[in-house]
């Protein structure tokens, strides 16, 4: 296989995370360059298997930065990127949409004009793959899956940002011909996820006996991926995906919220000893948030069909790997609440 410099960015996150140490575990060839702001959601605690491997390289940085990422790009020629680093949650969205213009769209120009101006005396064998949401879709009723043709119709200010950095990377491979690939993928969980998630937010909830908020009357449906699966699907879509297209990826495990929280509630109360019935009772309806959108799910089979991934894990048992990996790793759960998990950087990092 051919050696190649590979960039990823927001590689500290929970997707981000999986998706370096598949590749620096099976790619010894690639040199892999991390990318990551090291925002509250980037821990480099999460790649500590993989720091010492001489294949693995951290770059703390902005991608807002269009300085810096210009520099970046001259520094080390990439081959390939695979862009993650986004801010992603909703609620943050409603409060401070600004933040996620500027990181979502702006910082995704960036690195696009870095590898256009990077790759203009020849683009062959080189990659920019974005990663994306099946959010910028917007809303599903009774019925139908999120298709790659399917209109755009975001609903939140994370969704339209995450929109608007797609329509960007179609736009530079109009007018540009910058080889690029694009996903969409459903709602991820899995070890390493920052605890403002739903999933493991209310495992440590429950952990601690704390209310387990849920919006309206936990209605909305939604698509969930084991993200050890989605890392798998990057990996495939980066090497196989076909110049131009989008693949959307998912799990064909649709789960309302309430009836996904109460499948959490009695796989917990059975592993902390407790009561079959207790962790229920601290459920809590709160007002719905503004712009929810009903349900979301992925029809992946182009991704299925032409690349020839798939799921490997069924919702039930890849909750039950979930739950296990957070009661194993509370001291990594505790940093992450706590804000210890900041310090990382600065006792691996900052002198060298």
């Amino acid at each position: 296989m051919t050696k190649q410099k590979i960039l990823i960015t927001g590689g500290a996150g929970f997707i981000g995370s999986h998706v370096v140490r598949l590749f620096v575990n099976n790619y010894s060839e690639y040199e892999i360059y991390n990318l990551d702001k090291l925002t509250y959601a980037g821990n480099l605690e999460n790649l500590k298997d993989v720091e010492s491997k001489s294949n693995y390289h951290f770059v703390k940085g902005d991608i807002v930065d269009a300085g810096f990422v210009n520099t970046l790009f001259a520094e080390h020629d990439f081959d390939g990127v695979i862009h993650l680093a986004a801010e992603s949650h909703v609620d943050r969205s409603i409060e401070s949409p600004m933040d996620f213009v500027m990181t979502n769209v702006v910082g995704t120009v960036n690195l696009l004009n870095a590898a256009k101006h990077s790759w203009k005396k020849t683009a062959a064998g080189k990659r920019f793959y974005h990663v994306s949401t099946d959010e910028v879709y917007g809303s599903l009723h009774e019925g139908g899956f999120f298709l790659e043709t399917t209109p755009y119709d975001p609903q939140s200010p994370y969704s339209a940002s995450k929109a608007g950095s797609d329509h960007f990377v179609r736009a530079y491979r109009n007018t540009y011909k910058l080889p690029v690939v694009i996903s969409n993928c459903s709602n991820n969980y899995g070890p390493n996820q920052f605890p403002e998630k739903l999933i493991p937010l209310f495992i440590n909830n429950i952990r601690n006996k704390k209310p387990l908020p849920v919006y309206g009357k936990g209605e909305n449906v939604r698509d969930w991926l084991y993200v050890i699966d989605h890392a798998r699907a990057i990996d495939v879509v980066y090497h196989k995906g076909k110049e131009g297209e989008t693949y959307n990826i998912g799990g064909f495990n649709e789960w309302k919220n309430i009836d996904l929280i109460k499948v959490i509630c009695r796989a917990m109360d059975k592993k902390l000893g407790r009561a079959i019935g207790e962790s229920e009772q601290l459920i809590t309806y709160v007002t719905d948030r503004a712009g929810h959108d009903l349900r979301y799910a992925i029809d992946a089979n182009k991704i299925m069909n032409e690349l020839g991934w798939k799921p490997s894990l069924q919702f039930e048992e890849g909750i039950e790997k979930t739950i296990d990996w957070y009661l194993a790793n509370q001291q990594w759960l505790d940093d992450v609440t706590s804000g210890n998990y900041l310090r990382y950087y600065e006792s691996m990092y900052a002198n060298r």
